[in-house]
C-alpha cells in the first residue's frame, strides 16, 4: 500500500499557501462573478473573526443547510480555521430530520438560506445547542440570533490574530449517513481522511492547476464536497459553481462558456446527456477532458453511447462511501473496464472477504472492505456502531463484490437494503419506521426496484391492522409520509397485502417480495 505525502495540515493552511502563490488567480466562477484566491482568503478571514465573536470555539460544530454557493465554501474554511467542525447537511430533508441531525451533532451555529425557511424556521427553538443562524439571503427576522451573511463579511480580523493550528488527525467534517437502523449516523472525518482522497484523486485523474471543475451536484454530498469543492483548492485549479441542477441546459451552457475540464455526474445525469439534443458547437468546442461517474452503477450501454458522443474525453467510473471520505476505488484514465468500479485509490487497500473477514479467491463474491487513510475516525457518539464497522483498521462497506486478476473490482449486490435513486441514498428502514407510526399499519416493508429514470425507486408493502372500519387509500398513506420524509424518500407505490412473507422468527423476507414483484 502506497504511503501518501500530505503538503498541508489543514484546509486553511492550504488556502493561505494558494493565496500567497497564486493569489490573483480565479478560484471560483459563479454567475457573472469571479473570485480570486486572495479575495476568497479575505472573506474567509472576516467570517472566521465573526465566528469567534459569536462564541464558536475549537471543537464546536457549525452546520450548513445551504444551496451551492460561495458562502457555503467560505463557511467551511472559516470554521475550520478556528478549529470548529463542519457538518454539511442534506438540504432536502424535512424539519424533524434536520432537528435530529443538529441535535445529535450539538450544532452551535447554522448557515442556511431563505429557500429552506419552511423546514428551518423552528430550529432555534427545537435544537438546544443552536445559538445563531446566519442567512445567505433574506432572513425571516433580524436579531442577535438571526444574522445576515453580508453583514459580517466586512469584519476586520485582528492584525495579531493567531490561526488555530489544526493538525492532520484533528476532526474537520462530519458527514451524516443513514444506516440499517434508519437514523443518520455522523461519520467523523479528519483532515488526513479528506486529504488522502485528494492526493489519490489528483494522481488518478491527473489533475493540474489548468483544470476547471463544475459543481452543480449538491455540495453537501460527500463526493461533491471532497472531490469537486475541496480538490480545486488542493490543486490550485478553479471551479464553476452552478446554484441549481435545473434547468440542465444551464449546466451545459456554463460548462461550455467557462471552459470546464472536469465534470462529475451520476448515471441518471449521463443518461440525460445521451438523450439530449446537444448543439453541435458544444460537442466541438467544449473543453471537458474527464467525466467521472459515481453513486450507482453505470450500464455498459450508457458507457458505450457516451464514448461515441464525447470522443475527446474519458468517462471513468468510481466507487466510494461517506465513511471513506468518500472515494475508495476508480478506473484508471488509460483503461476503464466496463461494469467495474476500477482499482483501489492510491494509498488504499481493498479486499474481498467472507463472513469471517478472510480474503476469498479472485472472482469469488464477498464483502468489500477498505483500509487506508480515508477510513473515518468513527461514528459520532456511537462507539458500538464504530466497532462493528471498522475492524482492525478495515472499513466494512456492507457491499458485495468480486475482484479480477488485474485488481479491478465489481459490485455484485448490497448487503444492506440500500436504495440509490438518482445517486441519493434511501434507507428502507427509515420509511418503514414512519409507516409503522400510522395507526392502521400492522407491518410494513420497503424494497427498491429498478427504474429507467431514477436507477431505483422505493416501493412499500403494508399489512393492515385487523377489523378496520375503513381501509386507507394509497393516497392517504403517501400524504401521511409526505409530512415526515423528504420527497425523494417517498414510495413510488404503496401496496396492501394480506400478509407479508416472513421467516419463522418474524423477519420480513424482502427477497420474496422482490421476486413476486418482478414475476
Amino acid at each position: 500500500m502506497e504511503t501518501l505525502h500530505y503538503p498541508y495540515q489543514n484546509f486553511y493552511q492550504m488556502l493561505e499557501t494558494n493565496a500567497a502563490s497564486v493569489g490573483d488567480k480565479t478560484v471560483i466562477f459563479i454567475d457573472e462573478e469571479k473570485v480570486t484566491y486572495q479575495q476568497f482568503l479575505k472573506k474567509v478571514d472576516a467570517f472566521a473573526r465573526f465566528l469567534e465573536i459569536a462564541g464558536v470555539q475549537k471543537g464546536n460544530r457549525v452546520a450548513l443547510i445551504a444551496p451551492n454557493s460561495e458562502e457555503f465554501i467560505i463557511t467551511v474554511f472559516a470554521a475550520t480555521k478556528i478549529g470548529a467542525v463542519v457538518i454539511p447537511v442534506n438540504n432536502m430533508l424535512k424539519a424533524k430530520e434536520l432537528e435530529y441531525i443538529l441535535n445529535d451533532a450539538e450544532a452551535k451555529l447554522l448557515l442556511t438560506s431563505n429557500q429552506f425557511l419552511k423546514e428551518t424556521k423552528d430550529l432555534l427553538s427545537n435544537v438546544a445547542s443552536l445559538e445563531k443562524m446566519v442567512w445567505i439571503d433574506t432572513a425571516p427576522i433580524l436579531n442577535d440570533a438571526n444574522i445576515m451573511f453580508d453583514e459580517v463579511t466586512n469584519i476586520q480580523p485582528h492584525i495579531e490574530e493567531q490561526t488555530t493550528l489544526m493538525k492532520l488527525d484533528d476532526p474537520a467534517i462530519i458527514f451524516y449517513t443513514s444506516g440499517t437502523t434508519g437514523k443518520p449516523k455522523g461519520a467523523m472525518m479528519s483532515y488526513r481522511n479528506l486529504f488522502s482522497n485528494m492526493v489519490g484523486g489528483q494522481q488518478v485523474f491527473d489533475i493540474s492547476e489548468k483544470d476547471r471543475f463544475i459543481v452543480y451536484l449538491p455540495m453537501f454530498h460527500s463526493f461533491t464536497f471532497t472531490v469537486m469543492t475541496l480538490m480545486p483548492f488542493f490543486t490550485q485549479s478553479s471551479m464553476v459553481i452552478v446554484r441549481k441542477l435545473l434547468p440542465f441546459s444551464n449546466i451545459i451552457k456554463q460548462a461550455l462558456l467557462k471552459r470546464v475540464t472536469v465534470f462529475l455526474g451520476v448515471p441518471d445525469i449521463y443518461n440525460a446527456l445521451i438523450r439530449a439534443k446537444l448543439p453541435w458547437y458544444f460537442l466541438w468546442f467544449n473543453n471537458i477532458r474527464l467525466f467521472i461517474s459515481g453513486a450507482s452503477a453505470l450500464s455498459e450501454d450508457t458507457l458505450n453511447k457516451f464514448d461515441n458522443i464525447f470522443k475527446r474525453a474519458h468517462m471513468i467510473e468510481g466507487y466510494g462511501l461517506s465513511e471513506n471520505s468518500p472515494a475508495a476505488a476508480v478506473n484508471p484514465l488509460d483503461h476503464q473496464k466496463v461494469l467495474s468500479i476500477g482499482k483501489a485509490l492510491p494509498g488504499y487497500e481493498i479486499k474481498i472477504v467472507d463472513d469471517e473477514l478472510l480474503e476469498v479467491p479472485r472472482g469469488q463474491v464477498g464483502e468489500i472492505i477498505i483500509k487506508g487513510d480515508g477510513v473515518m475516525m468513527g461514528y459520532l457518539n456511537r462507539p458500538e456502531a464504530t466497532k462493528e464497522t471498522i475492524i482492525n483498521g478495515w472499513l466494512r462497506s456492507g457491499d458485495l463484490g468480486k475482484m479480477d486478476e488485474d485488481n479491478y473490482i465489481y459490485i455484485v449486490d448490497r448487503m444492506k437494503d440500500l436504495i440509490i435513486s438518482k445517486g441519493i441514498n434511501i434507507y428502507p428502514r427509515e420509511i418503514e419506521e414512519e409507516l409503522m407510526k400510522l395507526e392502521y399499519v400492522k407491518a410494513a416493508a420497503v424494497i427498491g426496484i429498478a427504474d429507467p429514470k431514477s436507477g431505483e425507486v422505493p416501493i412499500a408493502f403494508i399489512e393492515l391492522e385487523d377489523d378496520l372500519e375503513s381501509k386507507p387509500t394509497e393516497h392517504e398513506v403517501k400524504a401521511a409520509l409526505k409530512t415526515e420524509l423528504a420527497n425523494f424518500k417517498l414510495p413510488k407505490t404503496v401496496s396492501f397485502v394480506d400478509e407479508l412473507p416472513k421467516t419463522a422468527t418474524g423477519k420480513v423476507l424482502k427477497r420474496v417480495l422482490k421476486e413476486e414483484y418482478n414475476s
